[in-house]
């Protein structure tokens, strides 16, 4: 399952704030599809994931922004 946040309209660091809070309160669900207008995502995403031990699995272009899709940092096996 993919949780969709949808900051649309807001900008930066709102985006990234909003994934933040996303990851932290579904820890369920491993990947999030961030709706982001702001062009800044594209710089501010990669680095808040970074600093979370996750990663951008793509950066797409749509309509009315940016769709970025990430993923939280796996669980250490063994």
């Amino acid at each position: 399952m993919t949780a969709v946040i949808d900051a649309r309209g807001h900008r930066c660091p709102v985006p990234s704030l909003r994934l933040r809070k996303a990851l932290q309160d579904q820890p369920g669900i491993d990947t999030f599809r961030l709706l982001a207008s702001d062009p800044m995502a594209r710089i501010d995403v990669p680095f808040l994931m970074g600093e979370l031990g996750g990663r951008v699995l793509s950066v797409e272009e749509i309509p009315d922004g940016l769709a970025i899709t990430v993923e939280r940092r796996a669980a250490p096996t063994g």
